[in-house]
């Protein structure tokens, strides 16, 4: 198991909280983590079907029969537990009781949220980060980090991801979409799901993306709703201060996992990387990812926007902490430097309030340094340079 982040943050969340949250996509090694960072803790997995059907039949007989302190896997498939744990973990008052993980984010369901309102703490884990990839003493050329990505069972077993991927998408389609019942038109889904990923760090166009996809927008909009609750997607919403300028208001689009969103986009390894023209909008993907990802697994608020006004100048990604901008951040996938990278920051820094100090281009370079426009670093550092 390469070590995660995430693990002292769920050590010291189950010191001060009766229960523990732990969601994020399918196969982001949720279960490993658990199970290693609580070997005290009995382990049960509601994908069992005997489990889950005493759990929905007969929570109090669950409960007393399983009464120590208990890891509940896919927790959302027995969700008839949730208001029964409320009683448990009030009479008892103890931390650390419950550690919940699951594929999906069943926390956002309102009577769940009310069931455990104050008593847990909600965590997500995402796939392998970079730093953690390399931490573990693998060492990857960055165009093979984007096409290949983060899911640990590539790392683990050694899987090449062309084989990896198709598994996946077939097991989140029937394991999770069909069997929730969400979306009845797989084969229109799948195409969904591609045409998202060729999408990925560009301006949301939900009309357009419904065309495409065959379906209303309305539609396009539940989907897209079911790929943010498994984590496969999310939306980066624009900075909206009122600085006089017409600022673009729709959001970005983006994939948890660069190498998901490669693959989709028909994209296999470094080398086909290196050649297609959708490298800077996956490397810029990835570099947003590394980013949530840090933060998530330190307990950090991502605060990430991006700028982009009428007249086409865009900041990839504003760090925003206490209502203002900490950072600005522009991402480029090349490994030559050039002083042209800082126009976008010239221009536009100052009406952000952001010195030069703080602002940055994140590229393929190994080492960073500082320039008069601001500071160059490796995409590899980025995470510790904003957040630490």
């Amino acid at each position: 198991m390469i070590p995660r982040d995430l693990a002292k943050t769920l050590i010291s969340a189950a010191e001060k909280f009766p229960v523990l949250s732990i969601t994020g996509p399918r196969q982001s090694g949720k279960t490993t983590l658990v199970r290693a960072t609580f070997p005290n803790h009995e382990y049960l997995s509601l994908e069992d079907p005997e489990v889950r059907a005493l759990a929905q039949d007969d929570p109090r007989a669950f409960f007393r029969i399983h009464s120590g302190r208990l890891i509940l896997d896919e927790a959302q498939r027995a969700p008839e537990l949730f208001s029964y744990l409320q009683g448990i973990v009030d009479e008892s008052g103890e931390t650390g009781r419950f550690i919940l993980s699951g594929s999906q984010n069943f926390l956002l369901s309102r009577t769940i949220s009310q069931s455990l309102a104050g008593r847990v703490s909600v965590q997500r884990l995402l796939p392998l980060s970079l730093s953690e990839v390399q931490g573990a003493g693998i060492c990857l050329p960055l165009d093979d980090w984007v096409a290949q990505g983060g899911y640990p069972r590539i790392y683990d077993k050694s899987i090449p991801a062309p084989e990896y991927f198709p598994s996946y998408i077939e097991t989140y389609l029937e394991r999770d979409v069909r069997a929730e019942g969400t979306v009845g038109r797989l084969a229109a889904f799948r195409r969904f799901i591609t045409l998202c990923a060729l999408r990925c760090s560009k301006l949301l166009n939900m009309t357009a993306l419904a065309s495409d996809a065959g379906v209303t927008v309305k539609t396009a909009n539940s989907w897209l709703s079911v790929l943010e609750a498994s984590y496969l997607a999310f939306r980066l919403e624009p900075y909206y201060a009122n600085l006089g300028k017409r600022l673009i208001r729709s959001p970005k689009l983006y994939f948890f996992d660069s190498g998901l969103a490669s693959h989709l986009s028909g994209i296999d390894s470094g080398d086909s990387l290196a050649l297609d023209s959708r490298k800077g909008s996956l490397f810029e993907c990835m570099a947003v990812c590394e980013l949530q990802k840090y933060a998530l697994a330190h307990g950090v608020r991502p605060g990430l926007s991006f700028y982009r006004d009428s007249n086409g100048r865009e900041i990839d990604i504003l760090v925003e902490r206490g209502g203002r901008i900490i950072w600005a951040v522009e991402v480029k996938s090349s490994s030559t430097y050039s002083p042209k990278w800082f126009r976008n920051l010239d221009a536009v820094g100052d009406l952000l309030g952001v010195d030069e100090g703080h602002r940055i281009v994140a590229c393929g370079l190994d080492e960073g340094f500082e320039t008069k426009h601001g500071r160059v670093v490796s995409v590899a550092d980025l995470p510790s340079v904003v957040f630490e």
